[in-house]
């Protein structure tokens, strides 16, 4: 039998809580400020400065403003590296919004041919109510920038500026979701009715003509075209002429993108060390290669991480960026908030169990631009966020090594920096997990 709420419990702890002086200043403190605030532990935020012993950055911070854009600018930060020193210029960028529009669109035609595969299942059915739930999301992750990297190429953002939906997404998004939500009610009823592959597919190209339409009146037409031409460091004028996305990209990505594999550390008793993984419906890009990653332990991603940095490489990486981490300080530490001694209650989750239990995941996508070594053991990171010039030190952030292992997931390395052992694991047919798992979690 379930057992309520009985009225002496409440009396008895409402009595110890009034007679418990601390807590009583603690109530005072709490309702009239952040208990974040009250809980930043000062000793971790002055044993902490931005300075690192290997340092690449030497550009200014960018700004996904109110979208959930993170891993396209990780990914086009990691790339504009390479294309600043081709191009012989300070500032550059390549224009995020161009691989947003081919991000949606072919979203959408991903996610309604999963609409298809999976018309024969109820509507209650646990993976169709995932997908129903999430038609429209901003986020991503690494194999998924280099599908659209690969398809669709890079344009200067000068070729495809911001606008205004680019920059604050979510009435797109909300129009967006309305479009594929009947999509798929019209299209399950066609199945219902007996429709074959043929007709459903036809079907699903009406929708996508909608889904077109609206990217183009929130985020312009992509070019197919441009003239790139531009002004060096010093004064110099050059012209490349005429390009193609495809063009550019060829031309100014520097690094081999498909050579990169993405590692994640994922601690979980069913999810074995040196196996590679997938999860169901995972994906923007149709006919390109699966997102898969393979599972290691935390201390082989710090190393390929900081030896990529020392080689002069920044690397791509996703975490939960929502826990143990102060914004406007730009600051990361496992311990920097004593939540403890605020609530009387140590926490005691581990990674593992925070994913088991739906309390962490991956969140957020960002750059490691530096690291600070001692003895060549990582002591913090340097870290490009996409969140503007005011937080942090003017845009970066600095990551103390004690947060990497606990809410760092993926990063982003060259094949051949593996083991190779590693290297071989990568052959693998991966385990699949399902769609709601939270390695399946998308950056934002």
């Amino acid at each position: 039998m379930p057992r309520d709420l009985a009225p002496d419990l409440v009396e008895r702890l409402t009595k110890a809580f009034e007679a418990d002086p601390t807590a009583r200043m603690l109530q005072n403190a709490v309702t009239t400020t952040s208990v974040d605030d009250i809980a930043l532990d000062r000793r971790v935020v002055t044993s902490i400065d931005h300075s690192v012993s290997h340092l690449l950055d030497d550009w200014a911070a960018t700004s996904q403003e109110k979208s959930g854009r993170c891993w396209l600018f990780a990914g086009t930060n990691l790339l504009r590296a390479g294309a600043r020193q081709k191009l012989g210029v300070k500032d550059f960028e390549f224009s995020q919004n161009h691989l947003l529009f081919w991000d949606k669109f072919e979203k959408a035609n991903h996610w309604l041919e999963s609409i298809i595969a999976t018309a024969d299942r109820d509507v209650d059915d646990r993976t169709v109510a995932h997908l129903l739930a999430t038609p429209a999301e901003d986020g991503g992750q690494w194999n998924m920038f280099v599908a659209l990297v690969v398809k669709h190429g890079l344009v200067p953002k000068v070729a495809m500026p911001e606008t205004k939906s680019s920059s604050n997404t979510r009435l797109m998004n909300r129009d967006i979701g309305t479009i594929l939500r009947q999509g798929a009610r019209d299209l399950r009823a066609r199945a219902a009715e007996g429709a074959d592959a043929d007709e459903l597919r036809e079907a699903k190209e009406q929708v996508l003509t909608s889904v077109h339409r609206l990217l183009c009146i929130h985020l312009g037409t992509p070019p197919e075209t441009f003239v790139w031409q531009w002004k060096d460091k010093d004064g110099g004028f050059h012209r490349d002429g005429a390009m193609t996305p495809l063009d550019f990209a060829e031309r100014y990505v520097t690094i081999p993108l498909e050579d990169y594999v993405c590692l994640v550390n994922d601690p979980r008793p069913g999810s074995p060390y040196g196996r590679t993984f997938t999860v169901e419906h995972l994906g923007n890009v149709v006919g390109a290669p699966p997102v898969t990653y393979l599972n290691v332990e935390a201390d082989l991603m710090k190393s390929l991480a900081a030896t990529a940095i020392v080689g002069g490489e920044p690397v791509w990486f996703g975490c939960d960026t929502g826990q143990m981490s102060h914004a406007d300080l730009g600051l990361w530490d496992a311990g920097l908030y004593d939540h403890a001694s605020v609530y009387g209650t140590e926490p005691s989750l581990g990674k593992a169990d925070r994913l088991l239990h739906h309390e962490s995941l991956m969140t957020h996508a960002m750059l490691f631009t530096g690291v600070d070594l001692h003895d060549d053991v990582p002591r913090r990171w340097r870290v490009e966020n996409s969140w503007g010039t005011e937080r942090g030190d003017k845009g970066f952030m600095t990551m103390n090594d004690s947060w990497f292992a606990e809410f760092v997931f993926e990063v982003a390395v060259r094949r051949d920096a593996l083991p190779a052992e590693l290297q071989e694991a990568l052959g693998q047919d991966p385990i699949v997990l399902p769609a709601w798992d939270p390695m399946g979690a998308l950056a934002r």
